[in-house]
């Protein structure tokens, strides 16, 4: 029996945990066609704050505002569906081909032809609308000349050589990483939140940008490790070219460890995303989430139904992640 299983079936705990991120992502893509009795931004204003006893037609009570709990629970659902997933998966494929492509590659295996940094500069310089066109027609010139005398090179292997240069990928990936690890995760995101309300796919890039760091610094340690196996040396020997080792027998060996860290990166994610909304950072107003729910309590204290809900389903997310984490940090290792 697959190690996978065998866990399945000898450990309730992990059926309860996929069980619950099942009806979570269920809920969130459905959350259209869910027959709801209120929308999640429409306000019943003659039942404010009603708890879920008192209430008519709410089954988990209002907030302050008068909005429906338990549809201000599907939306964060469906919030968590649109956004939150897709933003790991973004993370992980980046870091992943980051972090790969820095371990394997290092600072002396790939090179480039000089023509490559010509026809960066020139592209830089133009999409930036800097000034000085005779400097961008002199970048241009001598990028395509580059061009031409790498393109005669490359008969000859010797000379083809003289006109590349190595790309320091790892230092470079390295430098970003540190760059972006230098500063905490929410106050980077609140300096990049900050101003006008940001749109969905905006959120979902800056919340990829901060997450992939944490994928490329484990997946550029395990590619480390495999580079030192024998198979690698075998392939090597065998004529294979490096692109193909990389892409078809280092790869799929580097990024086992991200089974286990998958779901973390989205706990991560998911309680990065509710403290930007109880704060208020980069969503309107009309945007109803987990943590948006949780600040409402703040307008009527006694109104214990809108934290504990939102909070309860929080908390669960969070614990069914890291308890799938570790079931599959217990099936990679078996």
């Amino acid at each position: 029996m697959p190690p996978r299983l065998f866990l399945l079936r000898t450990r309730p705990a992990a059926r309860l945990a996929l069980g619950w991120l099942l009806l979570l992502v269920i809920v969130g893509a459905l959350a259209p066609w869910l027959p709801l009795p209120y929308a999640p931004t429409t306000p019943d204003l003659l039942q404010v704050a009603a708890s879920p006893a008192t209430s008519s037609g709410h089954y988990l009570g209002t907030d302050s505002l008068g909005r429906d709990v338990l549809a201000g629970l599907v939306a964060g659902a469906r919030r968590l569906v649109l956004l939150t997933l897709p933003a790991v998966a973004l993370a992980i494929l980046l870091g992943t081909l980051a972090g790969a492509a820095a371990g394997f590659w290092g600072n002396r295996r790939l090179r480039l032809p000089l023509a490559a940094i010509g026809w960066a500069l020139a592209a830089t310089w133009w999409g930036l609308r800097l000034p000085g066109v005779a400097f961008l027609c002199g970048l241009l010139g001598i990028s395509a000349a580059l061009t031409l005398l790498t393109w005669r090179a490359a008969r000859h292997p010797t000379g083809h050589r003289r006109y590349t240069c190595a790309l320091p990928l790892d230092g470079m990936v390295l430098g970003i990483i540190t760059l972006l690890g230098s500063v905490p995760r929410l106050i980077l995101l609140v300096a990049l939140a900050a101003g006008p309300p940001l749109a969905t796919p905006q959120l979902l890039a800056l919340l990829a940008l901060l997450a992939w760091p944490e994928a490329a610094r484990l997946v550029r340690g395990q590619m480390h490790w495999v580079r030192a196996q024998p198979f690698m040396e075998a392939a090597q020997a065998s004529g294979l070219p490096l692109s193909r080792i990389w892409w078809r027998h280092a790869l799929p060996h580097a990024c086992r460890p991200l089974l286990a860290f998958g779901p973390l990166s989205l706990a991560g994610l998911v309680g990065l995303e509710s403290a930007l909304a109880f704060l208020g950072i980069g969503q309107g107003p009309d945007v109803v989430s987990w943590g948006s729910q949780l600040a409402s309590v703040r307008h009527d204290t006694t109104a214990w139904w809108v934290a504990v809900f939102p909070g309860l389903a929080l908390f669960l997310t969070l614990l069914a992640l890291q308890k799938l984490a570790k079931l599959a940090s217990s099936a990679v290792h078996k």
